[in-house]
This record gives C-alpha cells, structure tokens and sequence, in this order.
C-alpha cells in the first residue's frame, strides 16, 4: 500500500479498535457495580480480583478515557462510565481536609495510601479537565482549578523551577519520594513533570488563566533546558533539586510520547517561536528513538543505558505511544521513516498486543512476542495498578483525528 493507503487503513482500524474492544471491555469487566471505580485486577484470562487496591492513577485515566470517549463518539453508556469513574475520584479519593487526591484506597474505598503524589494530581487535573470538556460540569472544572493551585503552592520550586515529587497527607515533605519500587528516590523526575505539563495543557483548553498560562511554558523550557539530553536526545529520568541528572536510564516510550505532548503544549500555548522549537526537538527525539529503540519487528523495546538495551521485552504502552509519536514526527517532517514506524508499529500491535480472543491488550511480551503468563503482577494483567485504558484509547484518538481528512 501507499501512505494514502495506509493512512486510511490505520484511521478505520484503529476506530475499530476502540468501539469495539478498548471501551467496551473496560465497561464490561473493569468497573466495580458493588464498590465504585475499577476493580483494581482483573487478569489476562479475565479472572476479577474484587479485593485488590484501587489506584487513583488508573480511576483517573479511565475518567479521562470515557469523557474523551463520550466528546468524540456522542455515546450514552460513554457518559455512564465517565460519571462512574468521577463520581468515585470526588466521594473516595478525594480528600475534603487537605485537598488533592489518595494515592492509593482499598477495594471499599478506605485510604492504604494516602500521600499526595505529585503525578497523581496531574492525572486527576487531566481527567477533571476532559470531562469538563465533555460535559460543561462545573464542579469537575473547580477541582482541577484547586488541584493546580496546590500544586503551586505546596509543590513547585520557585527557585530552580519545577515540582517535587511528593508530599504527605497535609502535603508535609517526605523521606520516600518514589513512584514505584522501580524508580529512584529523588526530588524530580521527568515522569512526573511530563504528566503535569500534560495536566496543564488540557486544563488550559477550558480555562485562560495568565498563571497557569506562564507555567505551562516553564514546564515546557524545563523539559527542553534540563530534562531532555542536548547529546542524545534522550529524557534523563531522575534529578536533584538543581536539575542533576543522576542515572543514565533511557526510557523510549517516555521519549516517543513526549515528543509529540511538547509539541502539543507548545500548541495551546500559541507561540510560534516555541513551537517552531519543540517541533524541531521532537523530530530529534523520534530520531533517536527510531535509531536505538525500534527493534526489527516494528516495535520498541523498553530501556537502554550507556547505548545498550537492557529491557528487550515488549510493554502495552510505548507501542501505543509510538504509533502517535512516529505519526507526529512524519506529519511535522514528511519523512517516511517516521510514517513507516507508525504503521509498522500498529501492525506488531495489532498482531501481538491485541487480545482478539478475550479483549482488551496484554501488558508486556517478551521479544519473541509471547505474553507473559497470567498473574497478579503489574503488566501481567488486562486492569492492574498501571495497567488502563489510557495509552491505547488516546492513540485510537488522536490517530483519528490527525487522520480525519485523509
């Protein structure tokens, strides 16, 4: 096929995708009718683990998901799940004494986690902000206005910009500062700050305020002056308070979905001078990430250090991530190899990710393409503590709308 061709392909296909398997399964099997939100398990083989924790992370991006859904797609069970997810962010995660939100809430709602993680605001700005969008709900837009306002006032660094990482309940300091078990114990990461600038961006949309305004082009000069490496092109992952990188870790899907979410903040913001510079960084990235990360079969493999893979495995998201990233890089430059990446890449997807049998995508694949087998760990399951339907719903989105005229 020709690009046009193909383009037409990837449009309905990914439409596909969505309405008949991402939105469907998340209403049919993740949503908790007894106890509110998402389950917090449910496994590859479909097994619903009632009892598990329940992430404020995940009620978020299914929040964001289904009000994107129902602003796209105009469709009333869209709607009832969108309300399901907000109705249990505001009545259990949220807390009515010190504001923000959980980290992290048993299966009846009660608090195991109640730290104010930094990322974890964002993605409840970000999912707030949508569903205003969606629906003109006042309410969910005066959350996200008093999130961003603690987050200024308990989070950002006046003086070496950016945010820390987290904070306890009454948004005090804290000696563990990580997301994960995984991560770094450290004042800054770049997750985080790539979430809140996602944050920003999309509560912008809905509300012009001339402080939000100037500090979403902080985090945008953040990320272009100390978080992306001039050399490689690569995030640095973990900093000090001074912007000290401190481990080499690349992470490509982090790097591929950056690079289109700069351009996009650079966008709302309007500035042509900006933009012209995230654009020009952001075929940079998807460069790099084509010539390290993309492994011969269309996909990309997870992290490298010192220029050598060391995850070769296959993980749900920066699939997804890659088929926007690549398809932004290609829309920016016209260069085919950007284009043939993201079309190769929803090929693997679609080949390997995809559960065309039992729904939904599998969380990671070793480099043969073989699902790990069922269990309880985190990507080991279709709903897990990170495992949602945001990754793979937004890139059904925004590959049908960049794609809409074709």
């Amino acid at each position: 096929m020709d690009i046009l061709s193909q383009q037409i392909d990837l449009r309905t296909k990914v439409e596909r995708e969505l309405v008949g398997n991402i939105l469907p399964y998340w209403i049919k099997f993740a949503r908790d009718i007894e106890n509110g939100g998402i389950y917090g398990v449910v496994t590859n083989n479909g097994e619903i683990i009632k009892d598990a924790p329940k992430a404020s992370v995940i009620c978020s991006r299914s929040l964001w998901t289904y009000a994107a859904a129902y602003r796209f797609l105009k469709k009333e069970e869209y709607l009832a799940m969108a309300r399901h997810a907000y109705d249990f962010l505001m009545e259990k995660f949220w807390d009515k004494e010190n504001g923000g939100v959980y980290w992290l809430l048993d299966y009846h709602g009660h608090p195991l986690s109640d730290r104010k993680q930094v990322y974890s605001q964002a993605f409840a700005i970000y999912a707030l902000s949508e569903y205003y969008r969606a629906t003109g709900e006042v309410e969910a837009l005066g959350c996200a206005k008093e999130l961003y306002k603690l987050l200024e006032f308990f989070s950002y660094d006046p003086g070496h910009q950016g945010y820390l990482e987290a904070h306890s309940r009454g948004w005090g300091a804290l000696d563990d500062l990580r997301l994960s078990e995984k991560d770094m114990n450290c004042a800054k990461s770049m997750n985080t700050h790539l979430h809140v600038m996602e944050a920003y961006t999309n509560l912008l949309r809905v509300w012009e305020n001339d402080l939000l305004r100037q500090q979403l082009r902080k985090l945008i000069e953040v990320h272009l002056n100390h978080i992306i490496d001039p050399l490689s092109s690569h995030f640095k992952l973990f900093f000090d308070t001074e912007w000290k990188s401190l481990s080499p870790l690349v992470s490509f899907g982090h790097d591929i979905e950056g690079s289109w979410l700069l351009v996009e903040a650079a966008e709302i913001l309007g500035e042509e001078l900006l933009i012209k510079r995230c654009k020009d960084v952001a075929i940079e990235m998807a460069g790099a990430v084509y010539a390290e990360g993309f492994d011969d079969d269309g996909s990309l493999f997870y992290e490298a250090e010192h220029g050598k893979i060391i995850d070769s495995d296959k993980h749900w998201w920066p699939q997804a991530e890659a088929v926007v990233g690549f398809c932004n890089a290609y829309q920016i430059s016209r260069q085919e190899r950007f284009w043939n990446a993201a079309f190769r890449n929803w090929e693997y997807i679609n080949a390997k990710i995809v559960d065309h049998l039992k729904g939904e995508w599998f969380g990671r694949l070793n480099r043969e393409g073989i699902p790990y087998s069922n269990g309880f760990q985190k990507e080991q399951c279709k709903v897990g503590p990170w495992k949602c339907p945001y990754h793979n719903a937004r890139m059904c989105f925004e590959i049908m709308d960049r794609l809409a005229s074709v």
